[in-house]
């Protein structure tokens, strides 16, 4: 076995944001929760080290397996120092310690089972550039790591080295518990560098070998290209994994799937849609429709609907222009331009174009309950809270303010008045 030490303790400056870089999120979850769920495929002994806005970031991954340290950083700021707060925290049980970065969300746990399989005293991950540009170089010398160069103190010929710091490392415990209390911050940034052990080590002539990974997996989040860019990756391995699990998706390019979302059976995705925090139970989701936070089961819901979160669907109709918010709709019909908020309505009810639960009066929100078998007519407004119980016709155009019981018509209209000749009037033309 070995442990993992996860670095997160950077502030991410590039990211221009007042949110820890860590927090940004990919498809709808943060970039340290895809590094954490990885490690932990590989690893029962996790540890992750924070500093910037620490509770901020503690909050959200404390619930996961894991052990958290805050990096002394006022006295050992920078990698090195952020892998010393964990060794000396005696958090780290294993004799071998892969360490990661908590802004690479797209490595995956079998490429890292690869660094098991190489034997050196050190083992680090390069990728080859063309453009090498924003990395630190590493000198590669008859297949044996020779020197990791930071860019920022590199001179013109190391900067023309192809190979770059990936980021990653199996170390063995006893050389870091070596030559970490070693490290110095002689350098550009004052800080401690992780990856002066590798000269150190040259030195003493330790065995230090290079995995050669892909770019694309091993890509850190440095700004919100970069941050964009991961997304895309990450929301495409999200919707080839549903569609080999059985989800027909039509022009699956346009459609946007989060990673808290789930499918049961057999599902259908028309193009353009939103699909978050949701789970889709053997139901077609119509195109340029949005779910957010919902329950979908045997429903058929679009085109161009929005269900908003707290809300179930069974063997429900949702049509087009409809708004579902915080509702639980059982075997019901509501084709087109409606919105059912804070509702409860059951089967056999259609409600009509143009309907909606006014469930708002300015300082509170209120429910509206609609029985079995109801026929909402057109342009209603129902005014919550408002029971409609079983069997119930209401009228087009009808706005009901209080409980109507079953069997009955409910309806509300002010009597039709014709004026005759008043276009004439009006209009100043003769008849």
């Amino acid at each position: 076995m070995l442990s993992i030490v996860i670095l997160a303790a950077g502030k991410g400056t590039r990211m221009k944001s007042s949110t820890p870089k860590v927090l940004h999120k990919l498809c709808n979850k943060s970039m340290i929760e895809y590094i954490i769920e990885e490690a932990l495929k590989i690893s029962n002994d996790i540890n992750v080290v924070l500093f910037h806005q620490f509770e901020n970031v503690k909050k959200v991954i404390e619930n996961y397996p894991i052990n958290i340290t805050k990096q002394d950083h006022i006295n050992y700021p920078g990698t090195g120092g952020a892998v010393l707060s964990a060794i000396k925290n005696s958090n780290v049980k294993n004799e071998k310690v892969l360490i990661l970065n908590g802004d690479m969300p797209l490595i995956e746990a079998d490429e890292l089972k690869k660094f098991e399989e190489t034997n050196a005293d050190i083992i680090m991950s390069v990728m080859k550039l063309n453009n090498p540009s924003g990395y630190g170089r590493v000198l590669i010398e008859n297949e044996n790591v020779k020197k990791i160069i930071e860019e920022k103190d590199a001179n013109k010929n190391e900067l023309k080295i192809p190979y770059v710091n990936a980021g990653v490392y199996l170390i063995k415990k006893e050389i870091l518990e070596k030559y970490l209390p070693k490290l110095n911050n002689n350098n550009a940034q004052k800080e401690y560098y992780l990856t002066d052990i590798i000269e150190m080590a040259v030195n003493d002539g330790r065995k230090i070998k290079a995995i050669e990974v892909d770019e694309e997996n091993f890509k850190g989040i440095n700004n919100k290209k970069d941050l964009a860019e991961a997304e895309r990756i990450i929301c495409n391995r999200i919707k080839n994994f549903w569609m080999k699990n059985g989800v027909i998706m039509h022009l699956p390019e346009t459609i946007y799937i989060d990673a808290n979302t789930s499918f049961e059976g057999e599902c259908e995705i028309w193009p353009n849609c939103v699909i978050k925090e949701s789970v889709i139970i053997e139901s077609e989701i119509r195109a340029s429709s949005v779910i957010e936070g919902a329950v979908i089961k045997h429903s058929g819901v679009g085109p161009m609907a929005r269900i908003r979160p707290k809300s179930e669907l069974i063997d429900t109709h949702i049509g087009n222009f409809v708004e579902v918010k915080a509702s639980k709709l059982n075997k019901i019909k509501a084709g087109h331009l409606s919105y059912l908020g804070d509702s409860e309505i059951d089967e056999g009810t259609n409600i009509g174009a143009g309907t909606i639960t006014c469930n708002y009066d300015g300082k509170k929100k209120y429910k509206t309950k609609i029985g079995k078998n109801v026929f909402v007519g057109s342009d209603t407004q129902l005014i919550a809270p408002v029971v409609i119980e079983d069997d119930v016709i209401i009228a087009a155009g009808s706005t009901v303010n209080k409980d109507v019981k079953k069997g009955s018509l409910a309806i509300s209209r002010a009597p039709l008045k014709i004026i005759e000749g008043f276009y004439y009037k009006f209009f100043g033309k003769k008849e």
